[in-house]
C-alpha cells in the first residue's frame, strides 16, 4: 500500500455490467484505477479495491475489520442477520475471532476431513449413478447442488431424512427478490428453527459429527456462546454449500468450454489437484472478499479510505490482474496458481479450504471419468446466471452425455 493519497479513480462501470460481464467491467476498472468509489451490492457507498497486490495485502491487514460495529451509518454493511445467525467468524475481530477460530478448528480437524473422502466419492458416484439413463440433464440441480448438501449434513451430522431444502433458503438470503421481501424473513426463520432443533438434539445425542464436537468442545474453561455456536452452524452450511456448488459448476463450464484443457486433465488425472487451483482463480464462485470497515484511515492502491467506510475487496478483478498472472483470461491448467485468493488470505482464510478442495477435485474427478462426453445443451451465451455480485453461479448448467 503505496505512501501517496490520491483521489479515487472514477467508477465509470456500473452494477449492471458487473452483473453481465464482470471480468470485463473488473478489468475496465483494474486498468483505470486500483480504487474506486462505487455502490455496493444493495446501493449503499463503498470503496472497491481491484488490483491483486493491494488486494492481497488487504485482506491481511488487521486494520480492516470486519466487525460491524466499525461501520459507519449509512455505508454497505453485508448481510443483515439475527445475532443468532450474525455472531460467527465473518463478523469477528482479534481477540474473539482468535479464540473462537481455535475452538472450531479443534473440531474441523484435518482427520475430520479426510474420513469424508469416501463419502463424497460415494456421494458423486450415487449421483451419476441418477444422472447416467438420462442423457440429459441439468448439472447443477442433479450434481453441483445435492453434492455439497450431501457433505455438510455428513460433516454436521445430519441424518438423510433430516434434511431440508437448504438450497432455497439460501438462494433467498443470497439473490433477494425485491418483490417478495417475505422469502428473506422464512428463510431465516427457518433456518433459526431448524438449527434450534438439532442442536437440541446434539446435545441430547451427541455423535461423532462435528455439531456435536463444537458442542462439546472447550479451551481453558472457555467455550462457544449460543449465539455463536447457532452462528457457526450456520457458516458451514452457508459457506460450505454456497461456495462449493458454485466452484463446482463454474469448474465445469470453463472445463466445457475449454475442450483442449478438458482433454488434457482427462489424459493425466492426476493433475485434478493443480487444476482446481488455477479452476477457482479463473472463475471462482465469490467475486468479492467479505466487506471491511477501517479502524482508522488507511491508504490503499495510493488513496486514502476514511475510518468506518465500507472496503469491498475484488477477488474476480485480482484474479485477472496480469501483474501477477500472465494472459489471466487464459485457463491454464498448467499453470501454478498457488497465490491465488479465492479461500481468502491471513488470519481469516477459510476454514474450510481443505474440504471445498477436496469435494471440487472428487467431483471433477468422477464426472470427466464416468461422462468422457460430457458437453453443453445449449450455446454458452444462453446459460442464465444468478443476478448477484456476491456470488458467480449458474443458475443451471445444461448438458448432455
Amino acid at each position: 500500500m503505496d505512501a501517496s493519497t490520491t483521489p479515487p479513480a472514477p467508477a465509470a462501470v456500473g452494477p449492471e455490467e458487473l452483473l453481465s460481464d464482470p471480468y470485463a467491467g473488473y478489468a475496465r476498472l483494474r486498468e483505470a484505477g486500483p480504487v474506486h468509489r462505487v455502490a455496493g451490492t444493495d446501493g449503499l457507498p463503498a470503496w472497491l479495491v481491484t488490483r491483486y497486490e493491494d488486494v492481497r495485502q488487504a485482506l491481511a491487514d488487521p486494520r480492516l475489520s470486519l466487525d460491524k460495529a466499525n461501520a459507519k451509518p449509512g455505508g454497505y454493511r453485508g448481510l443483515a442477520l439475527p445475532p443468532a445467525l450474525d455472531a460467527n467468524l465473518l463478523n469477528m475481530d482479534p481477540p474473539d475471532h482468535t479464540r473462537v477460530r481455535r475452538l472450531v478448528s479443534r473440531a474441523f480437524t484435518p482427520r475430520r476431513v479426510a474420513l469424508l473422502r469416501e463419502p463424497v466419492r460415494r456421494t458423486a458416484d450415487a449421483l451419476l449413478d441418477a444422472m447416467a439413463p438420462l442423457g440429459r440433464t441439468d448439472l447443477i440441480a442433479a450434481y453441483a447442488a445435492p453434492l455439497p448438501i450431501a457433505v455438510i449434513c455428513e460433516l454436521l451430522g445430519v441424518a438423510e431424512e433430516d434434511r431440508p431444502d437448504f438450497r432455497s433458503w439460501t438462494d433467498a438470503l443470497v439473490v433477494p427478490d425485491p418483490a417478495r421481501p417475505e422469502r428473506v424473513k422464512a428463510a431465516v426463520g427457518a433456518l433459526l428453527a431448524f438449527f434450534a432443533r438439532l442442536l437440541a438434539r446434539k446435545r441430547a445425542e451427541p455423535a461423532d459429527d462435528l455439531l456435536s464436537a463444537m458442542i462439546a468442545v472447550r479451551d481453558e474453561e472457555d467455550r462457544l456462546s449460543e449465539d455463536e455456536l447457532m452462528s457457526l452452524a450456520f457458516l458451514i452450511l452457508f459457506a460450505g454449500y454456497e461456495n462449493t456448488v458454485h466452484l463446482i459448476g463454474n469448474a465445469t463450464l470453463a472445463l466445457l468450454r475449454n475442450p483442449a484443457q478438458l482433454a488434457a486433465l482427462r489424459a493425466e488425472p492426476d493433475r485434478l489437484g493443480p487444476a482446481v487451483e488455477e479452476l477457482a482463480r479463473y472463475d471462482g464462485p465469490a467475486p468479492l472478499a467479505i466487506r471491511r470497515f477501517p479502524t482508522e484511515d488507511v491508504i490503499i492502491g495510493g488513496v486514502t479510505v476514511p475510518a468506518g467506510e465500507t472496503v469491498l475487496l475484488s477477488l474476480a478483478a485480482a484474479h485477472r490482474d496480469p501483474r501477477r498472472f500472465p494472459e489471466p483470461d487464459r485457463l491454464d491448467l498448467g499453470r501454478d496458481a498457488t497465490g491465488h485468493l479465492a479461500l481468502g488470505h491471513g488470519i481469516h482464510y477459510c476454514l474450510g479450504a481443505p474440504l471445498a478442495r477436496l469435494e471440487t477435485e472428487i467431483a471433477l474427478g468422477a464426472l470427466v471419468e464416468r461422462f468422457p462426453r460430457l458437453e453443453l445443451d445449449v450455446p454458452a451465451d444462453r446459460l442464465e446466471w444468478r443476478p448477484s455480485m456476491r456470488t458467480r453461479g449458474l443458475l443451471a448448467l445444461p448438458v448432455r452425455y
